[in-house]
């Protein structure tokens, strides 16, 4: 798992590295918010570790930046900041959790255990319904026991799509969470990606809402 931490105090990112590093995790250090932003949309990570009080782009202003761009990664906060007024401000910003600064490194790593639960992050089989799931291992969709070799990019946005149930993604939110920055596809090429989509998994799969984005149906 990709972990982008955001720390810019230095010390304290290289224990919290060091220590995510030795659990296994892959993880990014930077040390101001403008840095981590560039990051986030040159990379796809799938946990962000933000400070809050750090130079040039402070962590609240990067989250907000981040969900206006659609960016759903998960967040955890950790911070000194321990008002009310500060908790309810992260959490309506859209972050996943606050961790308040002196923390033990125990309570981190549960934290972070629960969004892996959460957002189904460390299962070999990502499950789209109770007959079909993909296979990470093998970017592989097995559907009714039938394996199928798909790319990388339908294998991804099926993941993406599967962790949305019931909800309407729009098609900035898919694009900026499947595409860099530099990549976004016209929307002929998104077309035919979800009819991709469509041929795997059923017509029924997804329903287009037009001018809006598409309905993930499981």
């Amino acid at each position: 798992m990709n972990i982008l931490l955001l720390e810019d105090d230095i010390i304290l990112s290289e224990i919290l590295s060091e220590h995510l590093s030795e659990k296994g995790y892959f993880v990014s250090a930077v040390y101001d918010g403008e840095e981590a932003y560039e990051k986030l949309l040159s990379k796809r990570y799938d946990l962000m570790l933000l400070d809050i009080n750090v130079p040039l782009l402070n962590g609240f202003e990067l989250l907000k930046l981040l969900k206006e761009q659609h960016v759903t990664t998960p967040a955890i906060f950790i911070t000194s900041l321990d008002s009310a007024h500060d908790l309810k401000k992260g959490f309506d910003l859209g972050c996943d959790d606050y961790l308040k600064k002196p923390f033990e490194l125990l309570e981190l790593d549960a934290r972070i255990e629960h969004l892996i639960k959460v957002h189904n992050m460390d299962a070999a089989h990502i499950k789209i319904d109770s007959q079909n799931y993909l296979d990470i291992s093998t970017y592989e969709l097995v559907k009714n026991g039938q394996r199928t070799k798909i790319s990388k990019k339908d294998f991804e946005i099926i993941r993406y799509f599967s962790s949305q149930k019931d909800r309407i993604v729009s098609h900035e939110e898919l694009i900026a969470n499947i595409w860099f920055e530099s990549e976004v596809p016209s929307d002929a090429t998104l077309r035919t990606y979800i009819k991709n989509v469509r041929a795997y998994l059923g017509k029924d799969f997804i329903t287009t809402i037009k001018g809006v984005g598409y309905r993930v149906n499981i």
